[in-house]
């Protein structure tokens, strides 16, 4: 009867359905791998899809010692989601990095698709950064933008940089916190 053929269908395709998500693969990416990104930087590999066949978000650690910034960049179509596991850590951005955020320990940071940007540690003490991409691989549609490493400059000599005021699309004024250095 047209039931019992439903039946079977309903069955089967719930057999299939089952036997799809059975052979899909949870896994436990260990620490110890690392890689040097086309940012300049070097990572501890986490989630990808190089390391567990992910494609639409991959998540690793990026740690940056003092004094050391990533090669200015964008990720085109690509959004990137920072937390600040460890230290502090300047977040310059904008087309000219004309604008910058301290991103502090326990603090998370967005950066939409497109945005040129680039962390940098003006601070003594080593920061930890764990970073996700709306992507399979934090390398997927990097450009790199090394000209702008120049705009970085000014910022290695001047002892303070004002407070970081930015105006959302929605009219929002976020107020991060100051930047206030003594050269040391």
């Amino acid at each position: 009867s047209f039931s019992q053929k439903f039946n079977i269908f309903v069955v089967r395709g719930f057999n299939l359905i089952w036997w799809k998500i059975m052979t899909k693969n949870v896994k436990l990416i260990k620490p110890g791998k690392k890689y040097l990104g086309g940012q300049g930087v070097t990572y501890k590999a986490g989630v990808s899809r190089n390391t567990a066949g992910s494609e639409k978000v991959c998540m690793n650690v990026l740690p940056i010692p003092p004094g050391v910034h990533s090669i200015p960049h964008i990720h085109k179509e690509i959004e990137t989601i920072a937390y600040l596991l460890e230290g502090e850590c300047t977040l310059f951005y904008g087309e000219k990095l004309e604008h910058h955020i301290l991103v502090s320990k326990g603090e998370q940071i967005f950066i939409p698709e497109n945005v040129p940007h680039t962390p940098y540690n003006q601070s003594k003490n080593e920061c930890i950064w764990v970073v996700v991409h709306s992507s399979g691989d934090d390398q997927d549609e990097l450009i790199s933008m090394p000209e702008l490493t120049k705009e970085l400059d000014k910022y290695k000599s001047k002892s303070k940089v004002g407070a970081v005021k930015i105006k959302s699309k929605t009219s929002n004024i976020l107020t991060r916190q100051n930047l206030q250095r003594k050269t040391e």
